[in-house]
């Protein structure tokens, strides 16, 4: 399966901030998921950053000069019809004021005028500019219509003051285009998916804690696919990886947090995947102190009790979805827990192998499902296997 920006017709635009650097690394990424991308500037952005900067990173000539030949018709109404989305990446607080109140008078500003495509904002500004009335007025006047405003971001300023205005992180600003164009074409739009990832810690004491080697990669792979073709994500997680953007996260330790956290996001979900590795066992009782060696004599038992079987505890009218990581007769254990666990479909993987399971980018697993049926998947990325499991959800959707 393609990416959800490959062949996508993205105009980003440009304005006139010290943040514009950051528009490269933008124009980089969406070039590299496969996007067409053409970059718009504002005079002001051309102070900060040279055309053949973008030039080089697209291929394509980027648009400066609203009276400039850009060859035949009016070139921003042609671009406007072309565009899949409108990306403002940075967003000074003039563009924004130009696009809420229509003030056409630069080639970015007539584009936004004249396109139908979704528009996406990032703004990036001083604090103070931020806070301004007159700015805010203007941001809610946008997001009336619909458009999406990503950020800002909390931080170090150019000015060297700290606070709201940074323009957020460029894989952040993709993602929120990534999300936005599932929200309008995605199979799962308007469905809300529940996903579980890491390997859970129990705590012995203070310090130590049972656990196992799940990175949450695969939980994190679902978390984006699932995002990307239009879902509300909320992702579950255990793991040290860093939030997908457009997706809920919600930091657990342990089973019972875990537990917890999934009995409540369920109350609104329609898909549950539980691709967590959720200990069997957590010790009976964790000590309050750090445990000494010295003071154990030589040996430690850890007295332990049953964790309960979260995939188990949460029922309802929803598609549940399960793992199962093994190490011997992959098959025949998945299929067991595939009735005990009453779910809609597992996905088996053998994690043992070096070259899929725990801690590594891909997968390779096998899909039964509850009637009997069983697809076998070759190695693949853990994002493409988590397209292949989410195809088996959203037909079950229908």
């Amino acid at each position: 399966m393609n990416g959800p920006l490959e062949g996508r017709h993205v105009v980003l635009g440009v304005s006139g901030s010290i943040a514009s650097y950051k528009a490269a690394e933008i124009a980089s990424r969406l070039v590299q998921e496969g996007a067409v991308v053409d970059v718009v500037m504002t005079a002001s952005a051309t102070q900060f950053i040279a055309p053949a900067t973008f030039r080089a990173l697209t291929q394509r000539e980027p648009y400066t000069d609203m009276f400039g030949s850009y060859g035949a018709g009016e070139a921003h109404v042609e671009l406007a019809r072309r565009a899949e989305a409108l990306l403002a990446a940075p967003a000074s607080a003039t563009t924004i004021a130009r696009l809420a109140h229509g003030i056409a008078d630069d080639f970015l500003a007539l584009t936004a005028l004249a396109t139908t495509a979704p528009v996406l904002v990032a703004p990036a500004m001083d604090a103070q500019m931020w806070e301004h009335a007159a700015t805010q007025a203007n941001i809610e006047t946008l997001r009336a219509r619909n458009v999406e405003v990503i950020g800002p971001a909390n931080g170090r300023l150019a000015s060297g003051r700290m606070g709201a205005g940074r323009l957020v992180e460029p894989a952040l600003v993709v993602d929120a285009l990534k999300a936005r164009l599932g929200r309008e074409h995605g199979d799962l739009s308007g469905r809300h998916v529940v996903i579980t990832a890491g390997g859970t810690r129990e705590a012995i004491d203070p310090v130590r804690y049972v656990s196992n080697h799940s990175s949450g990669k695969q939980g994190y792979g679902l978390a984006e696919a699932a995002r990307d073709r239009g879902a509300q994500v909320t992702l579950i997680s255990t793991a040290s990886l860093p939030d997908p953007g457009g997706v809920h996260v919600v930091r657990v330790d342990s089973a019972l947090q875990m537990l917890e956290a999934v009995q409540a996001a369920m109350r609104s979900a329609q898909v549950l995947i539980m691709a967590a590795a959720v200990a069997d066992y957590r010790p009976a009782e964790a000590a309050e102190q750090k445990i000494k060696r010295a003071e154990m004599g030589g040996e430690l038992s850890i007295p332990l009790v049953e964790n309960p079987d979260i995939s188990k505890e949460v029922s309802g009218e929803f598609v549940k979805v399960v793992f199962a990581a093994e190490t011997q007769n992959l098959v025949e254990n998945a299929t067991v827990k595939l009735a005990n666990k009453r779910a809609a479909l597992i996905v088996a993987n053998d994690v043992s192998a070096s070259d899929a399971g725990f801690g590594v980018d891909t997968n390779r697993v096998v899909i039964l499902d509850a009637q009997g049926g069983r697809e076998d998947l070759p190695l693949m990325t853990k994002y493409e296997v988590s397209n292949r499991i989410l195809d088996r959800v959203a037909a079950l959707l229908k």
